[in-house]
């Protein structure tokens, strides 16, 4: 995916409508080049979503020799699937104790997801974080 957090924050700054900010999360969503079939495995299935979605970590080290997580993911939901496009603009790419000190809330906040999502949503988005939270201190661990 090439949208930054950034462009995301700015374009829900732009866009007034509720309506108009849904089709921007499912163009998000259409962006993500989804994973292939062998990866929507058990394994990688987040579970607390009423919503099929998958993630995929992969765990390197940078100079420092600290945890660096890259994430990707897929949903079979146009909406979820924008909202995986946003956790993994926040969260791939970031050290393990990144992660861990990220505010989540405060993003959701500013988006407006938290007064604008289902409760079904909402809980797939918390089971999302807390799947990225626990790898990253699984990494810190084996690190």
């Amino acid at each position: 995916m090439t949208t930054s957090l950034d462009d995301i924050l700015e374009s829900f700054d732009f866009l007034d409508d509720w309506e108009d900010r849904y089709k921007y999360l499912i163009d998000l969503g259409k962006e993500l080049p989804g994973l292939p079939e062998d990866e929507k495995s058990e394994t990688n299935k987040v579970r607390g979503c009423v919503s099929q979605v998958w993630l995929v970590t992969e765990t390197n080290q940078n100079a420092s020799g600290k945890p660096v997580l890259n994430f990707r993911g897929d949903s079979d939901a146009l909406i979820v699937q924008g909202l995986v496009a946003i956790v993994l603009a926040l969260y791939s790419g970031k050290t393990a104790d990144e992660i861990l000190e990220t505010d989540v809330d405060a993003l959701f906040t500013r988006l407006g997801l938290k007064e604008h999502l289902t409760p079904q949503r909402s809980n797939g988005l918390k089971s999302m974080v807390g799947r990225i939270r626990t790898d990253a201190e699984r990494a810190l661990a084996a690190a």
